[in-house]
Formats: structure tokens, sequence, C-alpha cells
């Protein structure tokens, strides 16, 4: 070998061994355990992101059929009431008269309530234009006549204008067996698609709510155009979905290899009183896109910062990156906790990051307003829930509530409370001689003057069940509610409403009065039974009558006493 090719070599590994190779392998060795730790956090933040945007998606879901829930719900009770209604008034004769007043205009998602006769067609309507359509060919109206129940129908088209609906009905044998009556409403399937407005922009996840058939009922914004079409006819869908509809479980959720090679998951969520259920599909890698492109750009940047500025860059990575990611991972993680007081603008981020943190803001503030709306919408349904729809009153519910509030508030102070049950007299004598039409008229007409008197005293009436009725007067005693309960027994009977059968000639009423000091040995329902036992003593007595029975402390038992009329 010559001297020259010799002294190349030597060369050659000589720079191989240099000072600037020594640098190169001793940065690689201090760097390599950093991008090996690196690599495992950014798989730990790719698992904490999936998981995350799972868990927000998954309690937006459950939003979504909550608020589905709701609506199904609302469309019942008023399919009841009309009912009630209907049943109350006549048994094959409609009440045209009652849609108006059954259909709340708070309840957009109910499109028109409609009463259909024995044969079959479509007697009144909020819609004069549906007047004289049949639906005895409907499936749903079938089977709500053979269940005597509410059905909700599956994915339909309107007789009228050929829309896209989702009928509800309920038979008024229901209530009333000799009746033949139908109560029906149409459901806005848009309004249905907007409660879902949350789901939409999802990738790779699929939000739609299905009926019985698996046919589309509803559906974000982004994927409206499902609405009407069968995901049992597209083949990488329609084994997971049959398995969802056929289901007897309210919930589930399970992973399906598609005929397409695609791994999925699909949840389902039963809405009550329905077929329907709420459809979650989720393209796992499609879902999972957008964190991997971000985790494949963060070993780019380890990867630059290893070759041009090794610690020094890594550092800033740490601080320009890193942190911000895991404010943001925080701030998300404190919206899946309920937490919707957080904000990621304020949260010292970088310029790169506001965007972002706008966007957080702004889904926050949404969800804040959806939340309130749910608490508005279930408080409105509280109070239908508790009035009484004869008389205007509260109901027992109501009056039940009332009480219970009224006593810890008058024990918190060292109150008194008093109590007026009152009775119809002969009220069974009276339906008997004018009719339940008439004695309907006449409940209404007692609870239109108990209203007024309970204006005029700061009591509460109430309507506790049949023909007994209940003044709840808070901060009075004894002497003034026998007062009270004198002025609504001559209420009563000046109102002069005919009653042949009565002794007066008129109907009258019966009360009861008892007053309480609300203490620990004593409950709400000592001061009913008491006011119970002094409207037993009136009725006793005579009727007409007001009779008196004081609660005294724990141990002690009040009197009773009956006032003539």
């Amino acid at each position: 070998m010559s001297g020259d090719k010799i002294k190349r070599k030597r060369t050659g590994l000589e720079q191989l061994s240099g000072i600037r190779a020594r640098l190169v392998l001793l940065a690689l060795i201090l760097v390599a355990p950093l991008m090996l730790e690196r690599a495992r956090s950014l798989e730990q933040a790719r698992n904490r992101q999936i998981a995350s945007a799972y868990s927000e998606f998954a309690r937006l879901a459950q939003h979504s059929a909550d608020s589905q829930r709701e609506a199904v719900a609302s469309v019942e009770t008023v399919l009841r009431s009309a009912a009630y209604i209907q049943a109350a008034r006549s048994a094959s004769e409609p009440s045209c008269d009652i849609l108006s007043a059954s259909l709340p205009v708070r309840l957009p998602w109910i499109r028109n309530l409609m009463i259909v006769g024995n044969d079959g067609r479509i007697k009144c309507a909020t819609l004069d234009t549906l007047l004289g359509l049949d639906l005895n060919d409907r499936d749903y109206f079938k089977r709500a006549r053979m269940a005597h129940d509410l059905v909700v129908s599956d994915f339909l088209h309107s007789k009228y204008n050929d829309e896209p609906i989702v009928m509800a009905a309920y038979p008024v044998a229901a209530v009333n067996p000799e009746s033949g009556l139908m109560i029906a409403a149409a459901v806005n399937l848009d309004w249905m698609s907007k409660i879902m407005s949350d789901l939409s922009g999802r990738r790779g996840i699929l939000a739609i709510l299905v009926d019985s058939t698996g046919t589309v009922l509803a559906a974000p914004a982004d994927m409206s155009h499902m609405v009407g079409r069968a995901l049992t006819g597209i083949p990488p869908l329609a084994g997971a979905v049959t398995r969802a509809i056929n289901s007897d479980q309210e919930t589930g959720r399970f992973s399906f290899p598609s005929t397409d090679g695609v791994k999925r998951t699909l949840s389902f969520s039963r809405i009550p009183g329905t077929e329907s259920r709420l459809v979650l599909i989720v393209d796992e890698a499609k879902a999972a896109g957008e964190i991997n492109r971000d985790i494949r750009n963060a070993y780019l940047q380890l990867g630059l910062v290893c070759v041009f500025v090794l610690l020094g860059a890594l550092a800033a990575a740490e601080k320009l990156i890193i942190q911000p990611i895991h404010k943001l991972v925080a701030i998300a993680r404190r919206f899946g906790e309920g937490d919707l007081s957080a904000r990621a603008a304020n949260s010292g981020l970088p310029v790169e990051f506001t965007p972002l943190a706008r966007a957080f803001d702004a889904m926050a503030s949404q969800l804040s307003e959806r939340e309130l709306d749910l608490i508005a919408s279930n408080d409105r349904l509280t109070v239908m829930a508790s009035v009484d729809m004869l008389s205007g009153l509260a109901n027992r519910r109501g009056f039940q509530s009332r009480l219970d509030f009224e006593w810890m508030k008058a024990q918190q102070s060292g109150g008194e409370l008093s109590l007026l049950m009152i009775d119809v007299d002969h009220f069974k004598l009276f339906n008997d001689t004018y009719g339940h039409p008439e004695g309907d008229a006449c409940l209404t007409r007692i609870g239109e003057a108990l209203a007024g008197l309970a204006a005029a005293t700061s009591g509460f009436a109430a309507r506790y069940g049949g023909e007994e009725f209940s003044l709840l007067l808070p901060n009075t005693g004894t002497g003034r509610a026998l007062e009270i309960a004198e002025m609504v027994r001559a209420a009563v009977q000046n109102l002069g409403i005919p009653h042949v059968t009565s002794n007066h000639l008129a109907v009258t009423v019966s009360i009861g009065v008892a007053g309480v000091r609300p203490c620990q040995a004593l409950t709400p329902g000592d001061l009913l039974e008491a006011a119970d036992a002094s409207l037993y003593v009136a009725k006793r007595s005579g009727r007409n009558a007001v009779a008196e029975h004081s609660l005294g402390r724990a141990g002690e038992n009040g009197g009773s006493v009956a006032l003539a009329s």
C-alpha cells in the first residue's frame, strides 16, 4: 500500500474521531434520552387528548339525548292533558277549542295538534288544511288504538305536504274507555336536529337519531342530508345499526370492523317513550387523525431541535409549545368536569394559541347557554306538572311542595302557619243531579273565588283532590285563619250556584281550620291531619260550617270547635 493511501485513511480516521464528531456524539448521547422521554410524553398526551375529546363528545351527546327525552316527555304531557280534557267534556264529540289551549307557545318542536275521530279522519286541528285526512292506514294509529297508550311513529312523510315528520298519538280511550277519539301531534324533525347542533363538525364522529327501522330522524347541520335515509342500506354500517336498534338494552356500546375494513365504535341510547335511538359512530382513525398529525409535527420539531439548536431549542420548545398545550388540556379537562367558568384566553398563552383559546372560550359560553336553556325548560315543565288544569290552582304536588317550604320557613323564623281544608258539600249529589260538566264548571268557579281570596290574604290556594281544596296561610294565627275561613265559606255560598239537593239550595263548603307554630317535634303531616280532623267536625255539624283545631307544643293536643254558618 502506498504512503499516500495510508495518509488519506489516517486523515479520515482523525476526522471521524475529531472534536466535532465527539461533540455530535455527546450531543446525541445527551439528547437521545430526552427524545425518548419526549416521545413517551407525547404518546401520553395523545392518549389524554383522545380520552378528553371522547369524554367531551360523550357529554355533549348525553346532553343532546337528555334534550330529546325532554322534548318527547313534553309531547306526551301535552297529549295526555288534551286527552284528559277531551274525556272530561265528551267521549264521542271532539272539543276543538282545547287544541289551542293545549299547545304551549314555548314548545316549538310540536308542529300541530289534531283530534282524530272514530272513523280515523282528522276532525279538529291547529292547521285547518289537515281536516278530513284519513289516518287509518298509518301503523302508529293502529298500534295506539290497540295499546291504549302513547305511541310514537317511525319516520313518515306528511300526507298534507310530504314533509318528513314523526307522529305521536294518544287515545282518549286510555282515560275514557268509551271514547274512540285520538289526540295526535306532529313533531318537527328540524327542531329535533337543532337540538343536536353541538354534535356537528366532529371529524370521524357521526351522531344521528334513528327510528326502529334504522331511518335517520334527525342529524346535526353538517349531516342534514342523511335525514330520511335508511342506515341499514349502507353496507359498512348496516350490521352494527341493526344490532343497535334490535337491542333490548337502553344504552350500549360496542366496536365492530365494518365491511370497508375500518374499525369503528358504536354507542347508542334509547329515547324513552319511543323506539328511537341516538347513535354515535366513531371512526377511530379519522377521530384521532388531527391528534396524530400533531404528534408527527411534534416529532419533526424534536428532530429539528436536535440538529440545529439541541438543548437550547428543546428548552424553548418546552416553554413555547408543550406548556400551552398542557394548559389547554387542563382547561379542556375542567370543561369535561363541568367547570364552564374556565377561560383559556386569560391563561397567558402565546399569540399562536390565541385562536384556539378563543375557540375554547366560545365553546364554554355556548355550553353554559345550553345548560341554562335546559334548566329553564325543566323549570317550565315542573310548573306545568304542578298546576291543576281544571281549577287553575296548584295541584296536590304543588301544594305539598309549598307546604314543606312554608313549614321550614316558619320553623326558622318562629312564625305561625295555618291551613284550611275545604270540601264542597254533597258534591256527588250535585254531579248526579246536574252532570259532570256542570260539576267541573262548579269546581272552576270555586277555584277562581279561592284564587282571589288567596291573593287578598297572602295565602296559597290549591286543589287537593276531587272536590277538596286547601288554603295555606303563612304568618297567620288560628284566630285570623278562622276569619278567613268564614270569608271563604261566605264567598262560596254567595256565588249562588244552584244545588236543589242541598238544604241551602246552593253550593256550600265545609272548612276545617288548623294552626301551628312549627317545631322539631311536629311535621307538616301533623298540620294536615289536624285540618282534616277539623273538616270532619265541620261536616258532622251540618256542613256549610267552619271548625278549628289548634296544634299545641310537642306532647299537647289541640281542641276542635265547630262554628255555625
